[in-house]
């Protein structure tokens, strides 16, 4: 199974409800790049963190059209200039984020709090440089969606045994508690892995309120996503 990537001839749903939808383009890698659409108060349709699949852009299109693709991770680059580009819209980065815009082919349109009159609103989570992490949290308030790229996660490396929903290994240190605490979600969507659609606020205070006391047994596969 190999980490990134892999033969296939589609993607994985993932996260479905009435505003939008998740995916995973290569159901077997392990780890389980997810991306998701969301569907913003203005009927626009905000693409966060693509990887691109064969026959994406039908999906896509039961939401609505495309009005932006927007990054929540300054590693996950992943498709998002080739999706974008497609659908003839910008990349939304915020504001303070650095060194991504260089290496994006595509139009780039920096942002403050809200990600256009979608009624997505965006928060710093982590802006660091040991490591080089600049992260920032998507929130719907209307719709209950927080959306959560890389601090938290539901793939194997993130969780451990008994969890639905893990800290990102490097960070169970100092977890993000400050940044993730004030959310009370109807669904928690995961850069890496399914959405937790269930008892969502609960699992997330569990999540950070376990942090410390539990580990993942691959520690070392997010090592190595780190490295360049």
């Amino acid at each position: 199974m190999p980490m990134k990537g892999g033969e296939t001839d589609g993607y994985r749903e993932i996260d479905r409800w009435d505003r939008g939808v998740g995916w995973i383009a290569y159901p077997d890698e392990e780890m389980q790049r997810a991306s998701h659409a969301l569907v913003g108060d203005d009927g626009g349709v905000w693409v966060i963190d693509p990887v691109d699949a064969p026959d994406l852009d039908d999906l896509l299109a039961e939401f609505g059209d495309v009005v932006g693709v927007a990054l929540g991770l300054d590693r996950h680059k992943r498709d998002a200039a080739a999706v974008a580009t497609r659908h003839e819209v910008p990349v939304y980065l915020p504001r303070w984020m650095s060194g991504v815009e260089r290496d994006l082919d595509a139009p780039v349109r920096r942002y403050d709090g809200e990600l256009g009159d979608s009624g997505i609103e965006t928060f710093k989570l982590r802006d660091s440089s040991l490591p080089r992490w600049q992260e920032v949290g998507f929130v719907h308030p209307e719709d209950g969606t927080l959306l959560v790229p890389e601090a938290v996660g539901t793939a194997s490396f993130f969780c451990a045994p008994g969890e639905r929903l893990g800290i990102h290994p490097v960070l169970r240190p100092l977890p993000p508690r400050r940044a993730l605490r004030g959310h009370d979600p109807e669904r928690v969507l995961v850069g890496h892995g399914a959405g937790v659609t269930t008892d969502a606020a609960a699992t997330l205070r569990e999540t950070l309120d376990g942090a410390r006391r539990n580990m993942p047994g691959a520690y070392g596969q997010m090592l190595r996503e780190l490295l360049p």
